[in-house]
């Protein structure tokens, strides 16, 4: 077994973190993602909205991590210590079913550039493709259960593969860049449907949340930290460095093909304009690419989802059955519980319409809340002047930066649209079991503030309109 000191993460391991956690399918979708919502202009102000609110969050998890070093817990440590213990275990549940759930859009991903090749996995959600992407999830399951203490550097190793192709598709479409087509999508292009710069940039929201998904990476690993410093700088730089490649892959395909042809390929969208590009290895080439970024991450995000379910067991607001480990130290009851979300949610996107779509606005919708509930916890500690008895000047500082964190996060589930709300709620409702057998377990009365049956009664409506949304059709999946 890894001793102590062996098991502590450098600055270089916990920036990988963030980078390996935030590098994952998103990035490789964008250009049609974008593509099918709005033209390079619009483009420009949703990163814009998108890149500032996330710095701001970026920031609060800096200060959190610094003047709170007792939260080790992760990102919903701040949640429970701020707002009680329901809102800490709806973060905790929303984030790790969050993370279940992008982890079923790595598969829909995977299986759908194996599609253009291989007519039999079609878009990510034919049956095939569904069979194969089953006998992945359980072939990772095993492997991790075998032992995960190599996880970081093996996270290390496959961030490196997996940014490479990505620089190099940037570099290669620099040659081909057309200012006259890029001036031609600027303000939407031809060929696409009408709609407002507002109606646009709303339609990208959901999808600029996802791919900042990881942003907490070193957060989530924080106990592990050589430095208690290093979290908050690993944050940073794994920021700045991602957004710097997010932007230029959304901006330079629309330098290089119409709007119209970039929003009709399929995923991964950066492949078809490679191949658009410079011929059909172009597709090949980004195709490697996706696979291992893909893998690496959804090896990554296996490991945060259980490290999430285990720490919230051993911190009570979880089951205690998920917070015991196998003899290799792997969570093991959390690893099962994870995956067998994952099995179900992969067996689900049979009946969706845009299975990769679906997962990926499902996905942002649940995180949001989780990082809301931190936005107003390091808003709350500025507020009242907690913990600044160090470095006082920083407070009006921080007060700032929270504030806009907070507003950007309710502005993005708003922007995000009612029917991500609901179906968030769909799973939040039932999820509260956890919460009532964790509770009974430790002999403890299930609500103890009025707020709590509030935001309980809320997640029902919910629930139960979602269920009657989808079963009239006014929902669709």
């Amino acid at each position: 077994m890894a001793t102590k000191a062996e098991q502590k993460l450098s600055l270089f391991a916990l920036t990988a973190m963030v980078v390996g956690s935030m590098v994952g399918a998103g990035i490789f979708s964008l250009p049609r993602t974008f593509g099918i919502a709005t033209g390079p202009f619009g483009a420009i102000i949703a990163w814009c909205i998108a890149g500032g609110g996330m710095y701001m969050l970026a920031r609060v998890f800096q200060s959190l991590a610094e003047r709170k070093p007792d939260l080790d817990a992760g990102v919903f440590a701040y949640a429970k210590e701020g707002f009680g213990d329901y809102p800490g275990f709806l973060s905790a549940f929303g984030y790790w079913i969050g993370s279940c759930i992008g982890n079923v859009s790595y598969w829909v991903l995977i299986k759908s550039t194996l599609g253009n090749f291989i007519p039999a996995f079609g878009d990510g959600n034919t049956v095939i493709a569904i069979l194969v992407a089953s006998i992945g999830i359980w072939l990772f399951h095993f492997m991790i259960l075998r032992g995960i203490q190599q996880a970081a550097f093996i996270n290390m190793v496959v961030t490196v593969a997996k940014v490479v192709p990505i620089i190099a598709f940037i570099i290669i479409l620099f040659f081909f860049v057309k200012f006259d087509l890029f001036r031609l999508n600027f303000w939407g292009g031809e060929g696409m449907p009408e709609a407002n710069l507002l109606q646009q940039i709303q339609a990208t929201m959901l999808a600029t949340v996802f791919v900042f998904i990881g942003i907490e990476g070193a957060s989530n690993y924080s106990r592990y930290a050589e430095t208690r410093s290093d979290i908050g700088v690993a944050t940073i730089m794994g920021f700045v460095g991602v957004s710097a490649l997010m932007v230029l892959v959304t901006l330079m395909p629309y330098a290089v093909l119409p709007r119209a042809e970039i929003a009709a390929m399929s995923q991964p969208s950066m492949a078809g304009v490679l191949a658009a590009a410079v011929g059909p290895w172009g597709a090949v080439f980004i195709s490697a690419g996706v696979i291992v970024s893909v893998l690496g991450a959804y090896l990554a995000w296996s490991l945060v989802c259980a490290e999430v379910l285990y720490v919230a067991a051993r911190t009570d607001d979880m089951p205690r059955l998920f917070g015991t480990e196998n003899q290799n130290k792997v969570p093991a009851a959390a690893l099962w519980l994870t995956n067998i979300v994952v099995q179900l949610f992969v067996i689900s996107t049979y009946w969706s319409q845009d299975a990769f779509a679906l997962m990926l606005n499902l996905t942002s919708a649940m995180s949001l809340i989780p990082y809301m509930f931190v936005a107003a916890f390091g808003f709350l500690l500025a507020r009242r002047a907690e913990t600044y008895e160090v470095r006082p000047h920083e407070r009006n500082r921080d007060l700032v930066i929270a504030s806009i964190a907070a507003v950007y996060t309710f502005f993005m589930i708003v922007a995000g649209g009612m029917k991500f709300v609901l179906l968030s709620a769909l799973l939040y409702a039932p999820g509260t079991a956890l919460y009532f057998w964790a509770r009974r377990e430790q002999g403890k009365q299930i609500f103890t503030t009025s707020i709590d049956w509030l935001i309980f009664a809320a997640a029902v409506i919910g629930c139960i309109a979602a269920v009657i949304g989808l079963s009239t059709g006014y929902l669709t999946i």
